[in-house]
């Protein structure tokens, strides 16, 4: 009786791993591509013939306003400083010329890292760090990354969570207290 009551333990021991094995594919690959979008930049944009050839650094190019605050990504104004009209081979510089900067239309680039209404950052706080230690290294690179949209709140995969902030935080000594973020 014995051997009757291992044999049917053990048979379901198997159904039970595969179980386990199938949730873990449902919640780690199928979940992802069902509930994130992936987008493309309006333009090609390298990063890296910026940073590289032209010798540019993160500032240059992204400005933060008096208080720290991020002001945003570059308007045409700042890149017609350069690119008032083709310089390179590019067809993305191009397209960025003549479809944008010439028809005075600001490009609708998918914005990686956003904040919430209630959230304050400043990055005049943070100016210890590379940009690189919460940001992409995008400045090695010649394509953008690929945009994933959260098909339910919109947001962006790619936007800092919570959690690396607050480890951060905890690894420095700073307050992880909510109001030092949220107003």
């Amino acid at each position: 009786m014995e051997e009757k009551r291992t044999s049917k333990q053990c048979g379901g021991v198997l159904p039970f791993f595969i179980g386990v094995l199938a949730s873990l594919i449902v919640g780690w690959w199928v979940f992802p591509q069902v509930i994130y979008s992936q987008k493309t930049q309006p333009i090609d944009f390298s990063h890296k013939v910026h940073v590289e050839g032209e010798g540019m650094d993160c500032e240059s190019c992204h400005m933060f306003l008096e208080d720290g605050s991020f002001a945003g990504l570059p308007s045409n104004e700042k890149c017609a400083e350069c690119h008032e009209d083709v310089l390179g081979e590019s067809k993305a510089e191009e397209i960025y010329v003549t479809e944008y900067l010439q028809k005075g239309v600001e490009v609708p680039w998918l914005v990686y890292q956003y904040q919430p209404d209630n959230v304050y950052f400043s990055h005049m706080a943070h100016q210890g760090f590379e940009c690189t230690d919460c940001h992409p290294d995008v400045g090695n690179s010649d394509t953008l990354p690929t945009y994933y949209e959260n098909r339910i709140s919109g947001y962006s995969k790619q936007t800092m969570k919570m959690w690396q902030c607050e480890r951060c935080h905890a690894e420095v000594g700073t307050s992880n207290a909510c109001y030092v973020c949220h107003k």
